[in-house]
């Protein structure tokens, strides 16, 4: 079943659940993805919902970081249940050295050698990582290596 299935499936189990906490947060997944479909006049496959629910994930970490400067206590907690449940439709995270073997792999393919490839190399990670790592990160470490 694709993610772009799964996700009113989850949808209709939290209304027969009763999880309003849930449900609500299901909705918004579920209304980003048909905001980017209508505004693009596409259906998304699989990696574009990933790319979907990534902006989603850093919007609610800098939510979180935003609220707990301002004292925020109760929406910090809410932006932090909705966080754990969009994360769990993200695939599971590459570990430091699945994502150290991708970079060099990436390194090898295109070539790079000086800092002006690293958007060669950040391309190619790119798409192998979709999802899976936090492509700040990422970036960080291609131009560390590259330097």
């Amino acid at each position: 079943m694709s993610l772009r299935e799964r996700i009113p499936d989850d949808m209709k189990a939290a209304m027969r659940s009763g999880e309003r906490e849930r449900l609500a947060t299901i909705r918004l997944v579920l209304a980003a993805i048909k905001q980017r479909e209508v505004d693009e006049r596409i259906t998304l496959d699989d990696a574009q919902v990933l790319a979907v629910l990534d902006k989603m994930i850093r919007q609610r970490r800098e939510s979180i970081a935003s609220f707990q400067a301002g004292g925020r206590a109760d929406l910090v907690a809410k932006e932090k249940a909705e966080l754990d449940l969009i994360q769990g439709y993200m695939p599971t995270p590459l570990d430091e050295t699945a994502l150290d073997a991708l970079i060099s792999e990436a390194l090898t393919q295109s070539g790079a050698a000086s800092i002006k490839d690293m958007g060669k190399v950040m391309a190619i990670v790119k798409t192998r990582a979709a999802g899976r790592a936090d492509m700040a990160a990422v970036g960080a470490r291609i131009k560390a290596r590259l330097t």
